[in-house]
């Protein structure tokens, strides 16, 4: 497997959206760096989990799955030589007690899934670290009780702090010091008890000045007749923090012992939290476990594309068991592309150990490599055309190749010379067969249609057009290539049936009889709007939900900015997103960025308004007119003005 098939099948978005059902950052750096396997009993085993964790879930959708945080970099802190600090085993008796409660959960279901609850017999929760934690941390703190000694000199911190504090309430009430204070108060500054003195009675009292007002007009000074309380309380403080150490050395040593059984329930942890965010993915895809193979057989049943939804036609096919190679023809945007990208996405996600959106009985086998070359592909750095970026691409193709690859090819052929790309498209294809590769390719090339016809191993397949409405179906016929529905379309829209015939002449060294079609102007306008109305749901659907592409319809009324101008909409979007627009008379391409609604079309016009006298000339108009009613050679219509 490699990046770029990876990116062309959007195999990074699945695993982005099944890390948003992690509940640990672990568990989902585990799920974004997931990677498919080659080996049959690893992929079972991984299915199967999968399997029981969504059996799981349909009993209990809450699992135990957190504590995590803060556990990493405890981890890494250990044998350092540094203790641990009270919030850190806080967060360590959390993970242990998120431990016990997963090691119950499991035994519960050891009968529903007997693999998955598997892995709570390796998970410790230590008890007897988790008790000596709760025993001697309390509150984010080392507890009074963690040692005799510690209990002992914190008792004795208290009884020098009232004798600290008694004292010197007693000299603030007393007629020594009335005069000089500034208010009757006793504070603290560093951990000294201090009061406040008037500036000008500075000399008058014996001590340390600590402190001074912001105005400078109160002096906080730590009396001499309590500097040796204070003394005494200072060293009780930091015996105090001598034993809050011991325990806190204490408890690390004890965290140092457990460490490898602690990391060990920490990896069955976030394993678990990537397994159950698989189980709750597949659960909003409706996923099945599909069955695997080493032999080459693909049968997908209902099939959807995972990052289409509901929006996905079901894709149905067989491969495999006489043919290995599928050759699909069809329009375009009529789903030929969606429909061997969802053969390849599907493919990975098995091998990855997921569930996929298909009907039960869907099978799939295990490759080595996926091999695609699919799109644009065009270079700019290097400066090398579409048809020549993609040749690169191929070249790699047929070096990496062989019987356990899976090679995806789209438009095969296409950008250059028609006879010279049909050509090599064909050897390309005959090629890759002849490495044993298993092979699906579109194609608008007829001969390449009648060549698969002819050869063994190979098998036609077409995306479905709808004469009637004029628009694709997006599903999928096997064992027959596509009809070409040029034709069709044209006399359908009106064409003289003449010009039809000399285009079959043309096309097909054959002479055909073709009638005029039964339809008046008005239905042929319906029809056309009904093309617009396709094309325009298309290009709507071509974007992905991220773009956030605005949908204009023809006629809506927008504004332009930064000019602030008005237009009218003609046509779009286009694949970058950019609406052609009428403005003052004159077609302009805007991108939708530029654009936002003033009046929409509906409220502008009549449903059934002929925008023509919008966007067309009066002479235009006249000429469609004519035409509308009879041919006319000597009549040109040019569409672009």
């Amino acid at each position: 497997m490699n990046q770029h098939t990876f990116k062309t099948l959007e195999f990074q978005q699945i695993k982005e959206q099944i890390a948003q059902f992690a509940l640990t950052n672990e568990g989902k750096e585990k799920i974004l760096t997931l990677i498919p396997s080659t080996h049959l009993k690893q992929i079972e085993a991984w299915l199967d989990e999968v399997s029981e964790a969504v059996e799981i879930l349909k009993k209990s959708s809450s699992v135990p799955v957190h504590g995590m945080d803060g556990m990493k970099q405890l981890i890494l802190q250990l044998n350092k030589g540094v203790a641990l600090r009270p919030d850190q085993l806080a967060k360590l008796y959390e993970f242990l007690d998120c431990c016990r409660k997963m090691r119950r959960f499991m035994k519960d279901k050891e009968y529903l899934a007997p693999r998955v609850s598997f892995y709570f017999e390796a998970m410790n929760d230590l008890p007897q670290l988790a008790n000596e934690i709760i025993r001697c941390i309390r509150n984010g703190r080392v507890d009074d009780y963690a040692s005799k000694e510690l209990l002992k000199i914190r008792k004795q911190v208290i009884i020098h702090e009232e004798r600290l504090k008694e004292k010197t309430m007693q000299l603030i009430r007393s007629n020594k010091y009335k005069t000089y204070l500034q208010e009757n108060v006793v504070s603290q500054r560093n951990g000294r008890y201090v009061i406040p003195i008037k500036k000008e009675y500075r000399n008058k009292i014996k001590g340390n000045v600590l402190d001074t007002s912001a105005s400078g007009s109160t002096l906080f000074i730590e009396p001499e007749e309590i500097s040796l309380y204070q003394d005494q309380l200072t060293w009780l403080i930091a015996d105090e923090e001598v034993e809050v150490q011991k325990v806190l050395v204490y408890l690390t040593g004890l965290v140092e012992e457990n460490q490898q059984l602690i990391c060990s329930a920490m990896e069955i942890m976030v394993h678990y939290d990537f397994l159950f965010a698989k189980a709750k993915y597949s659960r909003t895809l409706n996923g099945v476990k599909a069955g695997i193979n080493e032999s080459h057989e693909i049968q997908l049943i209902q099939a959807r594309h995972p990052l289409l939804g509901e929006k996905a036609v079901p894709l149905t096919l067989e491969l495999g068991n006489t043919a290995n190679a599928l050759v699909i023809t069809g329009p375009n945007t009529g789903g030929k592309t969606v429909t061997i990208k969802t053969v390849g996405l599907l493919t990975l996600m098995v091998q990855s150990g997921l569930h996929i959106p298909a009907a039960p009985g869907s099978n799939l086998s295990i490759f080595h490599r996926i091999l695609v070359d699919i799109g644009d592909g065009q270079s700019i750095t290097e400066n090398l055309s579409t048809f020549s970026s993609r040749i690169v691409n191929i070249i790699e193709i047929l070096k990496d190749t062989n019987d356990r690859t899976l090679v995806l090819l789209d438009e095969l052929g296409s950008g250059t010379d028609p006879g010279e790309g049909m050509g090599l498209a064909t050897s390309i294809l005959e090629t890759l067969y002849d490495k044993g590769a298993t092979l699906f390719a579109t194609t608008h090339y007829s001969e390449i249609k009648e060549f698969a016809e002819a050869h063994t191993g190979f098998m036609n397949g077409s995306m479905e057009f709808d004469l009637e409405t004029l628009s694709p179906t997006y599903r999928l016929h096997i064992g027959r290539g596509g009809e070409s529905q040029a034709f069709a379309i044209a006399l359908k829209l009106g064409i003289h049936p003449n010009i039809i015939e000399r285009a079959h002449v043309i096309t097909y060294k054959e002479e055909k009889h073709y009638e005029m079609a039964e339809i008046d102007a008005w239905k042929r306008k319906e029809i056309e709007k009904q093309i617009i109305v396709n094309k325009y749901q298309k290009r709507k659907e071509t974007f992905k939900e991220y773009d956030k592409v605005p949908i204009y319809h023809q006629g809506d009324n927008v504004k332009i900015s930064p000019s602030n101008e008005y237009g009218i909409v003609y046509t779009g979007p286009d694949q970058q997103g950019n609406y052609l627009v009428q403005i003052k008379g004159e077609k302009i391409s805007v991108n939708h960025k530029r654009l936002k609604l003033y009046i929409s079309a509906a409220e502008l016009y009549p449903v059934d308004y002929d925008f023509d006298i919008i966007f067309q000339s009066k002479e235009t108009r006249k000429k469609s007119k004519i035409l509308s009613k009879r041919h006319h050679e000597g009549i040109i219509i040019d569409h672009t003005e």
